[in-house]
């Protein structure tokens, strides 16, 4: 492949944040958009120079100009979509959460397998330069006990919420709330780092019986507890520390971003940052393309084994807090 080649499927603020570093990034362009109005696809297409506007999706994946679909719907849309766009013969990057459900990423993997397509987990700290010297100096801290991670954003979304309004990232219908949203990205690094936990529960709060707009999430691995904090309905100093028992690791802005990586043990004190760009899209888009015209599959397939059991967490730790989706009632 020489040339990634974009539809979109979305419009959100997320869209263009990717929308951003593809312009500035070699080997990938945005070719048509999908958008449910000719308006909002209108005014997307213009501002990132696309050439198509597509108000049925449909069409969008009969385009043969069109390699790549990228889907950033809200959550509960994510499988049907991606799918569709498999089954049309498209390569798709998919938009975090992946799946709301097990059952349907492990369905969506195997069926791009088995067409010979990219299915890309579009989760920025995977493809993040930092995340690799946290890997890397995880061991210099010694014996890991606590990890302790807090992602806190008051949303204006929350205000609607209060005013009797249900925006799609709190509506149960969308498979929205705070740990499928903000509160994923604390999960994401954990499993990324250590594996998927042994035990966990949530703990969240809820708005009148609807989906979460904070919590807590504490995960039980071997020989440590990992506690992964995220709000929508308040703010607060975002950060992760990994602690050991010769020293511990600060990661400055949260999981979302690893902007700087503090490093502090018995001996030494030393701080890393390899991310001279504050757009953590930038390097996604960048490593990303690499990934992919590079045809490095086995990049990818053990990105997808990360995101499967990230996913069989959200789903069983949301479900066991009383936290359903529609569809959740199947057989998972």
């Amino acid at each position: 492949m020489k040339e990634i080649r974009l539809g979109t499927i979305g419009s959100g603020m997320i869209v263009h944040s990717i929308l951003d570093a593809v312009r500035v990034t070699e080997g990938i362009i945005c070719g048509a958009v999908y958008s449910r109005t000719l308006e909002k696809g209108q005014e997307l297409a213009e501002q990132y120079e696309a050439s198509k506007v597509y108000v049925n999706l449909e069409e969008m994946l009969a385009d043969e100009d069109i390699n790549f679909v990228y889907v950033a719907s809200p959550n509960l849309l994510h499988y049907e979509q991606t799918k569709a766009a498999l089954l049309a013969g498209k390569n798709v990057i998919c938009e975090k959460p992946f799946c709301t459900r097990a059952k349907q990423a492990r369905e969506l993997v195997d069926l791009a397998k088995e067409r010979r397509l990219f299915l890309v987990d579009a989760v920025p700290t995977a493809f993040l330069p930092n995340f690799e010297i946290l890997k890397q100096k995880l061991s210099e801290i010694g014996k890991i006990k606590l990890v302790l991670s807090n992602y806190s954003q008051y949303s204006s979304r929350y205000d609607l919420l209060k005013k009797g309004e249900i925006p799609n990232v709190f509506n149960p219908k969308f498979g929205g709330g705070c740990l499928m949203d903000i509160n994923f990205y604390n999960v994401y690094l954990n499993v990324a780092l250590f594996g998927k936990p042994r035990e966990f529960v949530y703990f969240p709060n809820r708005y009148k019986s609807l989906v979460d707009t904070s919590g807590v999430l504490v995960m039980q691995y071997d020989g440590f507890v990992s506690q992964s904090a995220g709000a929508k309905d308040t703010w607060g100093v975002n950060s992760v520390q990994v602690e050991g028992e010769e020293g511990y690791i600060y990661i400055k802005d949260g999981s979302n971003g690893l902007a700087e990586i503090q490093v502090v043990t018995k001996e030494k004190e030393e701080v890393f940052n390899c991310q001279e760009n504050s757009n953590r899209w930038f390097y996604e888009v960048q490593n990303m393309t690499k990934m992919i015209l590079e045809d490095d599959h086995a990049q990818n397939d053990r990105n997808l084994e990360v995101m499967m059991e990230v996913i069989e967490v959200l789903e069983s730790a949301r479900k066991e807090a009383g936290i359903l989706f529609p569809g959740d009632e199947e057989t998972a």
